[in-house]
């Protein structure tokens, strides 16, 4: 296996056969991302992918799962993730699911039909990174879509079989826009009721236009009590059939984890007594990526 740079995957990928389709990120603007700012964006020719996937075989007896990274590998032509689809199929039968990131533009650029073609040939699961539902808040950290846009490609992935793996990173909109971003977040969640939510908390990275916004002050960071205000406005905010929420990712305060509806009382309980008892917030030291 070939890796280039450091290789980023969603926590439900940790025993995943994890493939570079592309490096870094298509997109690379987001003002609080720094996961591939080393990396120039390429896509790799199929031949290398095929020839990886045939390496990997050689070296595991079982391959239960396989993520297709770097940041939104989605980004290929049809054609070419059907090849790799297909030949993830031949070089393992006992492969119960493929996964992948996927940018809310290029999910709009693949048309239904396309998008049903790869669940037929074993992709199974597209992470989203709808970061924030408020269209002010994704003007001002540069994701390139609107929170309109989100949604369609959000219903796009659904609609075409593929589960769907949202993402909501708590205190984005800082001080100034913490319950914009909440209400907002919660009616884009709702809007796409995603078979899985995930939330991480906002950690700030240098080398990112958010590092300097703070440093200058422009921006201003909620502190974890303001934090798990946002979260309680925003899980009860929530109206979605079946959903699997976790908010357990190393840079979250608090550890949350429900099905929505029936676990929502008990999820904004959590952060109710989490408010009270402060002093059991996970320390700045252990916040993690």
């Amino acid at each position: 296996m070939r890796y280039e740079g450091t290789i980023y995957r969603p926590p439900s990928e940790a025993y995943s056969l994890i493939v570079q389709v592309t490096i870094g990120c298509s997109h690379n603007q987001c003002t609080f991302c720094s996961m591939y700012k080393g990396k120039k964006f390429r896509i790799r020719p199929v031949h290398e992918v095929i020839r990886d996937l045939e390496t990997a075989r050689g070296h595991y007896k079982s391959v239960k799962r396989v993520f297709l990274a770097d940041g939104n590998a989605l980004v290929l032509r049809t054609e070419d993730l059907k090849v790799i689809l297909m030949r993830i199929h031949e070089l393992f039968p006992e492969c119960e699911r493929v996964g992948i990131y996927s940018a809310p533009k290029d999910i709009l650029r693949k048309s239904k039909e396309e998008l049903k073609t790869l669940k037929e040939l074993g992709l199974g699961i597209a992470y989203l990174g709808i970061e924030s539902g408020s269209n002010e808040i994704l003007k001002a950290i540069k994701k390139g879509v609107t929170s309109e846009e989100m949604i369609e490609a959000g219903r796009k992935i659904i609609e075409s079989g593929i589960a769907l793996s949202a993402t909501v990173i708590s205190g984005l909109g800082g001080i100034e826009k913490w319950r914009e971003h909440a209400i907002e977040s919660a009616h884009v969640i709702n809007a796409i009721n995603p078979q899985y939510l995930g939330l991480l908390t906002l950690l700030i990275e240098e080398g990112t236009e958010l590092y300097n916004q703070v440093q200058e002050g422009t921006f201003q960071l909620l502190t974890p009590e303001e934090i798990m205000r946002e979260t309680h406005l925003f899980i009860g905010g929530l109206q979605v059939g079946n959903c699997m929420l976790r908010s357990n990712h190393p840079s979250n305060y608090v550890s949350l984890h429900g099905i929505l509806p029936q676990d929502q009382r008990k999820l904004l309980f959590c952060l109710e007594k989490a408010m009270e008892n402060g002093e059991d917030y996970r320390d700045e030291f252990f916040r993690r990526l």
